[in-house]
């Protein structure tokens, strides 16, 4: 399921993009790791990465990524990296792109409310508002409880978040 779709998000800066933010492709269209502003009616401004996509990933699927090679590993217990939410599903050997800051939305799992940090979950790619030692999402916080705006998904607020499997946020 799609819940962004083509041409919802508009580039905010002097950049060309020609692969749309929700589209996926098996031959990369951008440098990996190349970075652009975009802004949403509804969602407003964001950037986003162009990553390689892994497997499993799905729209809103939560990823930590490497920036020596544009590759992403779904989001599991004490990772340690930068985070991004997967615009599409880009599973491997596709290329997509992936937000790391503004509103987004990524999937997490029932229990999720709103306005609560962020927790790496047992499912891969999948965040939860139950605290889980070492596994606090910096920089992101739920913005909406789950199946807000669609099933399996919610709102969340981040700001190029990162894992460091750390015992507590600092």
């Amino acid at each position: 399921m799609t819940y962004y779709a083509q041409g919802d998000w508009t580039v905010a800066e002097n950049s060309l993009v020609g692969q749309d933010f929700v589209a996926t492709n098996t031959t990369a269209q951008h440098a990996l790791g190349t970075i652009v502003r975009a802004k949403h009616v509804t969602y407003g401004t964001g950037e986003f990465i162009y990553l390689a996509g892994v497997a499993s990933c799905a729209e809103g699927s939560w990823v930590t990524y490497n920036l020596d090679d544009g590759s992403t590993t779904l989001l599991a217990a004490n990772a340690i990296g930068p985070v991004a939410l997967a615009m599409a599903a880009t599973t491997a050997s596709y290329y997509g792109w992936f937000q790391i800051s503004g509103k987004a939305l990524g999937k997490g799992l029932t229990s999720l409310a709103s306005n609560n940090r962020v927790w790496i979950t047992s499912t891969g790619g999948s965040v939860d508002d139950a605290s889980v030692a070492g596994d606090g999402v910096n920089l992101a916080k739920t913005a909406s409880a789950i199946h807000t705006p669609a099933t399996g998904l919610a709102e969340f607020e981040i700001s190029r978040p990162f894992v460091d499997d750390k015992t507590s946020f600092s």
